[in-house]
């Protein structure tokens, strides 16, 4: 028969060991391992950034040179950048509404034609900067405007131009008559009156950045009115200028992208943009949370524009550019342009 006094022992002590087991200190969760060293952590997700151009991007002029400035934050900053060519200023509004709606972080629009669609569009999406190229105005508060002063590019090619004519009679033709095409042409024609006052320049703008043809015949309509040097600030319309030049055998000026060797012995030589710095200033300014909705001039003290030289170009006429060139730097050549004159 069972002691009972051996049980009754039995169960105080399973009452006391479990009257100890509740009082012990609860475990505390384990902490988060730390990672291995050298094992990779997850990346930031890749900013999402687009490039709007208003032509194709082997233009040889403007929006190569905005192609090019799309590599070069893909080789510097590691940034890739998408893009979309040849957008009709129709369909600017509707291609900004839609990268807003998916939702991108940074859309470059690569003209100042651009601006007023910035500026309608912009604030409907607040999570999206727009930067327009070649604009000097900015909307708060997610438009700005990053540019080359333009007329200080015009203002080189015209000095450059004067020396080269005979006929002194020149043509210098323009896309629209915004005002940095205006301000170009007006500095061009300004540039060549400094050089020799005898110089008549003949302006016109064919409304068109595309129009080759419609460059073309504008060109040979001047050199059939005497016109023996011929500078165009039209994008693809100067590649047109450039072959009537080629095909009445006078001169003409490169613009904004080396185009000597698309006529050599006719290009005198190119006055040309650093816009993949642009861009790649933009973007670095983006990533660093510095971008602001302003906008930016740079010139030729900023190291954006320079001087692509052929063979056709004396030393003399170098030394002469390159007095203009620091007279602009330090400031002592004025923009000739005058809104609505």
């Amino acid at each position: 028969m069972v002691n009972k006094k051996w049980l009754v022992w039995l169960m105080v002590a399973v009452l006391v060991m479990a009257s100890l087991a509740g009082c012990a200190p609860k475990a505390e969760p384990a902490a988060p391992a730390e990672p291995a060293p050298g094992a990779e952590t997850p990346a930031e997700e890749a900013p999402k950034i687009v490039l709007i151009l208003p032509g194709p991007i082997n233009d040889q002029g403007w929006n190569a040179t905005a192609y090019e400035g799309l590599k070069l934050v893909e080789k510097d900053l590691g940034v890739t950048m998408e893009y979309v060519e040849s957008v009709q200023q129709a369909d600017f509004e509707s291609t900004f509404r839609d990268y807003g709606e998916k939702g991108y972080d940074l859309v470059f629009a690569h003209g100042t034609q651009f601006f007023d669609a910035a500026k309608a569009i912009g604030p409907q999406y607040p999570d999206t900067f727009f930067m327009v190229i070649n604009s000097e105005e900015g909307v708060e508060p997610n438009v700005g405007g990053i540019g080359i002063r333009e007329w200080e590019g015009g203002y080189v090619a015209g000095t450059l131009a004067a020396m080269n004519t005979t006929s002194k009679q020149m043509g210098a033709i323009g896309s629209f008559p915004f005002p940095v095409i205006e301000g170009t042409l007006d500095a061009f024609e300004a540039a060549a009156i400094a050089v020799d006052p005898a110089i008549k320049v003949t302006k016109t703008y064919v409304n068109s950045w595309d129009d080759i043809q419609k460059g073309k015949e504008t060109a040979l309509a001047m050199i059939e009115a005497g016109s023996d040097l011929v500078f165009c600030s039209a994008n693809q319309v100067g590649l047109g200028s450039i072959d009537a030049a080629k095909t009445k055998g006078v001169k003409a000026i490169g613009y904004i992208s080396p185009q000597n060797e698309v006529a050599p012995g006719t290009v005198i030589s190119s006055v040309t943009y650093n816009t993949p710095g642009l861009f790649k200033v933009a973007v670095q300014d983006f990533l660093d949370g510095k971008l602001t909705a302003t906008g930016k001039s740079l010139g030729w003290a900023d190291g954006v524009l320079d001087v692509q030289w052929t063979d056709g170009v004396t030393d003399e006429m170098k030394a002469t550019i390159e007095t203009t060139i620091q007279d602009l730097k330090d400031g002592k050549i004025e923009n000739p342009y005058v809104p609505g004159d």
